[in-house]
């Protein structure tokens, strides 16, 4: 399914940059645009995530400058059963994170600096989990050729204003000032092109690796409040890469809409307190069919800082411990 919807994303973007090059200059145009859109496709397949990147500044990090940060994602995807991904930490005075790249062998996760200093290692481990299950649903590789394409698309709509379309070279006035108002909205079109049930799924996914709905939830109504208030610089010189991030980093929208890059935060957040609220009950369940006390206690974030409990959701069938502090 995944390969299916890449391959419809890529035909439909490629589609309407070439729409947009023969406004701009007709056939031509058209043929050029052509040209341009393939080489993108080829170009966002295999170094994609490597512009993104670079777009808003990551450094890649590891055991060493970043110890804890790093050793939360190494825990997380063992618990996932996923390569390790590269890890990097963007510049930012506001809390956020995504992550990048076409499989799980060839990935990225990045966090602001703002959310690694402010945020507790539960709503880190959270956030990273989430950025995980995109990982792992494949979700980045159609997040990165949109962002791509997209801001393409927007680079060929601001190239219309000074290069109108004449006589022949397309439909002249009015076909360039369509391509002036369609490369707007190309971030609109890569909001609609990429399903945000996307982020639900991730949401899940994600509580089922760090065990804990209610971490993620916290993170989401932290990360929302901030993003809310505190411009992301960097985003806002690629808005075409906002809809990958955990928390619409532009702060334009706040509940659900068909232009909106992320389901509302409060239906998120709504979503995991009825998940936890389905694991407890389930857990209760167990508990009483069992009849067995618990033995023994779990340890303290206080007095163990580096637990050796794994990550995860407890259950009945893997007898995992939740998560790094129960």
């Amino acid at each position: 399914m995944n390969v299916i919807r890449t391959a419809m994303l890529l035909a439909f973007m490629t589609a309407l940059f070439m729409g947009v090059g023969y406004l701009v200059g007709g056939s031509g145009g058209m043929m050029i645009a052509f040209l341009i859109a393939a080489a993108l496709n080829f170009f966002s397949y295999w170094r994609g995530d490597k512009m993104v990147l670079k777009m808003h500044n990551a450094i890649e990090v590891n055991q060493s400058n970043a110890p804890e940060y790093y050793e939360i994602v190494s825990r997380l995807a063992q618990e996932a059963k996923l390569p390790m991904p590269a890890v990097y930490v963007v510049k930012s005075d506001q809390p956020n994170a995504f992550a990048t790249g076409r499989n799980p062998e060839n990935s990225a996760v990045a966090a602001t600096t703002a959310f690694l200093e402010n945020f507790t290692p539960e709503e880190v481990a959270a956030v990273m989990a989430h950025e995980l299950a995109h990982i792992q649903n494949r979700d980045t590789l159609t997040m990165t050729i949109t962002a791509t394409l997209a801001g393409a698309i927007s680079m060929l709509g601001n190239f219309a204003m000074f290069f109108g379309g004449g006589r022949d070279r397309g439909p002249g006035l009015i076909g360039t000032l369509v391509a002036i108002i369609v490369a707007p909205l190309a971030a609109g079109i890569v909001q609609m092109a990429i399903s945000r049930a996307r982020e639900y799924a991730a949401d899940r996914r994600g509580a089922e690796i760090c065990g804990h709905p209610e971490w993620l939830a916290n993170a989401l109504a932290k990360i929302a409040e901030f993003a809310g208030r505190i411009p992301n610089r960097s985003a806002e010189r690629n808005p075409a890469t906002a809809h990958m991030f955990i928390i619409n980093p532009l702060g334009l929208y706040s509940r659900d809409s068909l232009f909106s890059t992320h389901p509302a935060v409060e239906n998120r957040i709504a979503a995991l307190e009825a998940l936890s609220r389905e694991w407890a009950q389930q857990e209760s369940g167990w508990l009483e069919e069992t009849r067995e006390p618990l033995q023994g206690s779990l340890p303290s974030a206080d007095n163990d800082p580096s637990p050796s409990h794994s990550w995860g959701r407890k259950s009945s069938d893997d007898g995992k411990d939740g998560g790094p502090w129960g």
